[in-house]
């Protein structure tokens, strides 16, 4: 099943750029996914698994920083 998600980083710290750029970079190492960027938020597209693997696994690391907050929005279609 293919899905899409739009997620939008946000953490709570005075340097926020850093963190937000390696989490993206991060994803695009992913090969079996798509990550498209914009000023507002990061779109993820490919089959359900795999998109929720990589994002698990790299929510995860940033998740080794304190107070870092996502907001996923998922839909099971490819919106791309």
């Amino acid at each position: 099943m293919k899905t899409s998600v739009d997620i939008s980083f946000y953490p709570l710290r005075p340097e926020f750029v850093t963190p937000i750029l390696d989490f993206i970079k991060r994803l695009n190492g992913h090969k079996d996914i798509e990550a498209v960027t914009n000023g507002m938020s990061t779109q993820v597209f490919g089959e359900y698994r795999a998109v929720m693997s990589a994002l698990t696994t790299e929510i995860e690391k940033s998740f080794e920083l304190p107070h870092s907050v996502f907001v996923l929005k998922i839909v099971n279609a490819d919106l791309k």
